[in-house]
């Protein structure tokens, strides 16, 4: 399957310069890579609509009336999976492309090498956020993406798997430790967190990105903190 990316620049030099960059890194790599350009955000957004399946955005920040952190941002209300990276002239902007959770930040004129060393990370996160959790319901299989996943807890002998809906099965916690990975961490016996949600952390409780608050067990404050910094 072809790895998709698009590549948003009112600078057609510009935008044939980074794509000449991504089909050398695919040609290197034996990537598999669809590329396309568009020449404002706006297009961008029209296209956006109807197709949504971007794995990678190389963006440009002054494009016309809309700009290209307003872009990501827009993308970013139903689109947690997409690797952004902005590509500008200007370094007024870091801080927003934090809110839209941007990969890298790079300078024009931009350096092979950078991009190259962006696009590997993108990749590597693309295959992350290709990992799924497999859950058995009423009779079919739903596959959750582990990047959905915001924290798992249990109650009796259910556990509840929270993501974009709640999903509720007799399954052991245990069990569900075992099949995810390194950006999930055990919260005492009823809790399994997904680092990455985490927004603040104090010795009674654990805020995240979306606003919930979620108990923390007696004795879990430090080893949930050893994790965040060991495995973010």
């Amino acid at each position: 399957m072809a790895y998709r990316v698009a590549i948003c620049d009112d600078s057609k030099t510009d935008a044939e310069y980074v794509e000449k960059i991504l089909c050398k890194w695919a040609k290197d790599n034996s990537v598999e890579v669809y590329s396309k350009v568009f020449p404002s955000a706006e297009n961008f957004m029209w296209h956006y609509a109807e197709d949504k399946l971007w794995d990678i955005l190389l963006l440009d920040i002054e494009m016309g009336d809309m700009d290209g952190v307003s872009m990501a941002k827009q993308v970013r209300r139903d689109n947690q999976a997409v690797q952004i990276v902005f590509i500008t002239g200007y370094s007024d902007y870091i801080a927003e492309g934090y809110e839209v959770a941007a990969l890298h930040y790079l300078m024009k004129p931009v350096s092979t090498e950078k991009l190259i060393t962006v696009l590997d990370r993108a990749l590597e996160k693309h295959k992350q956020n290709e990992r799924c959790l497999n859950l058995e319901i009423s009779g079919e299989m739903v596959r959750i993406p582990f990047y959905e996943i915001r924290y798992l807890d249990v109650q009796l002998n259910y556990v509840t798997v929270h993501a974009k809906k709640n999903y509720t099965v007799k399954h052991s916690l245990a069990e569900f430790e075992k099949e995810l990975d390194t950006r999930f961490v055990r919260v005492g016996r009823s809790m399994i967190l997904n680092l990455k949600y985490i927004s603040m952390v104090t010795r009674t409780e654990v805020r995240l990105s979306n606003g919930e608050t979620l108990p923390l067990p007696r004795g879990a404050y430090e080893p949930l903190n050893r994790a965040i910094i060991e495995r973010t």
